[in-house]
């Protein structure tokens, strides 16, 4: 009886609710409390309960593409001489900045300079054949006006009209031949003045001198028989308006457009990155080498920088332009 009433009381305490209970005293309610816990809503929730849209913080960029290319002067020239002639003088040295029309170099062309001296010769001749013409013509005008009057009062004959007024005409037609000479005298002598004033080498531009082979006594041919460019006399670069021409690998074409921003370091400034932004994309690509070329304008490059410093680019691409790009055919 005893052990009867021993197992009763054993049953009673292990209830359901009681093994519910040893359970969650075991757990320390961790369970229960998850399952029941209440989420708190924003303090700006509607009525409905629904939590307002968060701003994200912009995704970083998908990817990165990078290159390689080179310091370019966009204005860069060669100056050559348009005539030939004998260097006399040399007024700048490479790494000079020079303006437009500072002079670059002086030469010398003797048959220039009888060419002009012949034409301002003719020039002073044709003007002493034209006085002469002019006098002549004014003798044949009154001369013509006289035999003009005495035929009205029937004091000269016909004839004699016919011949004063033929003489007129004659001296009037020299008189403008001699001044047709005077004209080609002056265009003559402009032709021999430009040559002449060809001979002194002007800067086109303002700019800096990279190089010069130009040197006294040297015996430069006109442009029209330098037909290379190592025969002209200097090369000019503006350097305060430089851009990089870089190469990518094609296969990034349709993630590149105008605008996009990137950084670039330059060999001999390893440790001073500066910005770059796609100028222009190159409107073909390079069979040989596999790449597509950019032009990049520089955002603040360090000082010091030259033209033909070897570069390397990056230009990180947005997730979105990314995505745009991966998904076109």
């Amino acid at each position: 009886m005893l052990l009867v009433a021993a197992i009763s009381a054993v049953i009673i305490l292990v209830s359901p609710n009681s093994l519910s209970g040893i359970k969650n005293g075991l757990l320390g309610q961790a369970e229960p409390a998850k399952l029941t816990q209440a989420i708190p809503l924003h303090d700006n929730a509607d009525k409905s309960g629904e939590l307002p849209p968060i701003s994200r913080p912009s995704q970083p960029a998908a990817r990165d593409i990078t290159g390689s290319g080179y310091v370019v002067a966009p204005h860069l020239t060669a100056v050559f001489s348009k005539y030939e002639g004998k260097i006399t003088g040399i007024a700048a040295e490479v790494g000079d900045r020079v303006k437009a029309g500072q002079i670059l170099a002086v030469m010398e062309d003797a048959s220039a300079r009888l060419a002009l001296e012949q034409a301002e010769a003719a020039k002073v001749s044709a003007g002493l054949v034209l006085a002469a013409r002019e006098i002549t013509l004014a003798q044949a005008t009154a001369s013509f006006r006289r035999t003009e009057a005495l035929t009205q009062r029937d004091a000269a004959s016909r004839k004699d009209l016919e011949d004063a007024e033929t003489v007129w005409k004659q001296a009037l037609n020299n008189v403008e031949q001699c001044r047709q000479d005077v004209v080609r005298a002056d265009i003559t002598i402009r032709v021999a003045q430009e040559q002449m004033d060809e001979l002194t080498i002007r800067a086109p531009f303002d700019g800096t001198v990279t190089r010069l082979n130009a040197h006294i006594g040297d015996t430069v041919l006109a442009r029209a028989d330098s037909v290379r460019e190592s025969q002209s006399l200097l090369a000019l670069a503006d350097t305060t308006s430089m851009v990089i021409d870089a190469d990518i690998a094609e296969t990034n074409i349709s993630l590149l457009r105008p605008g996009l921003i990137g950084e670039a370091v330059l060999d001999g400034f390893p440790d001073r990155p500066f910005g770059i932004e796609i100028q222009r994309v190159a409107p073909i690509a390079s069979a040989e080498k596999g790449t597509i070329g950019l032009r990049l304008s520089l955002i603040n490059p360090p000082a010091g920088i030259r033209p033909n410093m070897a570069a390397r680019i990056r230009i990180p691409v947005p997730e979105s332009q990314a995505q745009i790009g991966e998904a076109q055919p």
